[in-house]
């Protein structure tokens, strides 16, 4: 029972984020991201059924106390099998390099379901993956070695993409792949503590991120081109400039706008939850080690 429900989270999440996508359903270009996002995610799938079905045949069961306690009792190729399928699955849900080109086309939807979709749904799956099936990984290094690359990898090529891209919300999701590089890259070093602490950071600053890009268009009227932006300044200046001069409730609201209220909680709870948990990963990441 326990199997299946989490086999229908696993599914669902990337149903949801083919729907999130699609949310500008009569634009062609938001369809054809939906549907790279669904294809690719399938991809990983495959590697995660595929993971299951050994798992099943050399264990029988899936339960992860069972699995573990009999991993010791595996032979090594196919204990190593079952730990590069795994990652297999994560490179797909958490973008990885060869499998990560649906995560920058998927700010074809909304900047909400991009700040949602970037920061603490599909891509944190896959990580969430590994570090699960942490003690699989750990009795073989080779799949450790591969992980570390494969992170190393997508970490230096999301951040050289991004210096190449003009609209503000890809260069944002290149960012998410390099940020992803970075956390696979620690399950690679078994590094776990680290990586959770990461992966729990990076759901509040990404969401920062894509929100205040969605102010910045907003204010310019819908404009994503960095290359455009900046343009009718003076007079918008000007603007908030009356709103705040006016000294009464209204023009202050006018001023701040309610759109920067989410940001401001955002940007509260990325250094208040850093600043309160960093002590308890890293200790317990030292301990460990």
């Amino acid at each position: 029972m326990t199997c299946n429900a989490n086999i229908t989270r696993w599914e669902g999440v990337g149903i949801c984020s083919y729907l999130l996508i699609n949310f500008w359903f009569r634009r062609v270009q938001a369809n054809k991201a939906a549907t790279k996002a669904l294809v690719m995610n399938i991809i990983g799938d495959w590697g995660m059924s595929v993971a299951m079905f050994a798992l099943i045949a050399m264990t029988g069961d899936l339960d992860l106390t069972t699995v573990f306690s009999l991993a010791l009792l595996m032979e090594d190729n196919k204990l190593s099998l079952i730990a590069i399928l795994l990652p297999t699955a994560a490179m797909a849900k958490s973008a990885q390099l060869v499998l990560h080109t649906w995560l920058p086309n998927a700010v074809e939807g909304s900047t909400p379901v991009s700040a949602l979709i970037h920061a603490a749904t599909m891509v944190t799956v896959g990580v969430y993956l590994l570090l699960r099936a942490s003690p699989l990984l750990e009795y073989s290094s080779t799949p450790l070695l591969i992980i570390t690359w494969i992170g190393a990898l997508t970490a230096f090529f999301g951040a050289l993409s991004a210096l190449l891209q003009n609209d503000l919300k890809r260069i944002i999701a290149y960012s998410t792949c390099s940020q992803l590089g970075y956390l696979v890259m620690l399950v690679g070093l078994s590094n776990y503590s680290t990586s959770l602490f990461h992966l729990v950071d990076h759901a509040h600053f990404k969401a920062l991120l894509f929100l205040s890009a969605g102010v910045v268009i907003h204010a310019l009227n819908d404009e994503q081109d960095m290359r455009k932006m900046g343009a009718g300044f003076y007079l918008k200046d000007f603007i908030l400039e009356v709103a705040y001069g006016q000294y009464l409730f209204t023009g202050g609201n006018a001023y701040y706008m309610v759109m920067s209220l989410p940001l401001i909680v955002l940007a509260l709870a990325n250094i208040l939850i850093g600043y309160l948990t960093k002590d308890m990963f890293i200790h317990l990441n030292i301990h460990l080690t």
